[in-house]
């Protein structure tokens, strides 16, 4: 159960997040401190909905829950706060730019170019969200946590999702929705880590399914009554 927050807890929270994320280098405080403020205003930007500082709140505190798979846990959480730090849904690449843009602030603090490395590509993987290895495997759970939310959540989530793409039509949203939902449920699995697989993967399969099944309906309706 997602617990709601104030603003301000919510950023005293992720602020007291990122320092410990940089906790394991040694940096400069007050320039992680003036990179903070900058992803800040990144994930508050107009016409993000679900790709909020909320969301990577919970990116991030799922990764928490689900350090003891991760073999470079500092590098998965440098990728889970940057992941999404670019985010437009005209665009096509959205995940190399924002591992772009972590490698370019990461360089300026000083991270070490091997980690600088492993965070570019845990952010590229969550484009297709395809992982072998232990730590994107990680981080895609934590980013897909979502799917496995209460129904209430999840609808709330979806509905989030559809004002991200407001610029498309009704039609060719269920469509391309509609295509996103089945391919994660055709996978044998769509959590990696024995903790997500155990506990969240049928929530995640029967949460898509209702999604699914309301975008048929909702497909019908509209082929039914076109001008209403």
């Amino acid at each position: 159960m997602i617990v709601p927050m104030t603003p301000e807890k919510l950023m005293s929270v992720l602020f007291l997040h990122w320092q410990s994320t940089f906790q394991p280098f040694s940096v400069d405080k007050l320039a992680v401190n003036k990179y903070f403020n900058v992803l800040i205003a990144a994930y508050s930007s107009q016409n993000r909905y679900y790709h909020t500082l909320k969301h990577i709140f919970h990116v991030i505190s799922t990764i928490d829950i689900l350090q003891v798979y991760a073999q470079d846990l500092a590098s998965v959480k440098l990728a889970g706060w940057f992941h999404d730090v670019i985010y437009n849904t005209h665009s096509q690449d959205n995940e190399e730019r924002s591992a772009d843009y972590a490698t370019t602030i990461l360089a300026k603090l000083a991270i070490p170019t091997h980690t600088i490395n492993i965070v570019h590509q845990l952010i590229l993987n969550t484009k297709y969200h395809q992982g072998e290895d232990l730590n994107s495997q990680v981080l895609l759970d934590a980013d897909l946590a979502i799917l496995a939310a209460e129904p209430i959540e999840y609808q709330e989530y979806s509905q989030a999702i559809r004002q991200e793409y407001a610029w498309v039509s009704e039609l060719e949203y269920i469509t391309g929705r509609k295509q996103v939902l089945e391919r994660f449920l055709q996978r044998e699995r769509i959590y990696f880590t024995p903790l997500m697989f155990d506990n969240c993967e049928q929530s995640a399969r029967d949460n898509l399914q209702t999604e699914i099944n309301y975008l048929l309906n909702e497909n019908n309706r509209i082929l039914q009554h076109p001008n209403q």
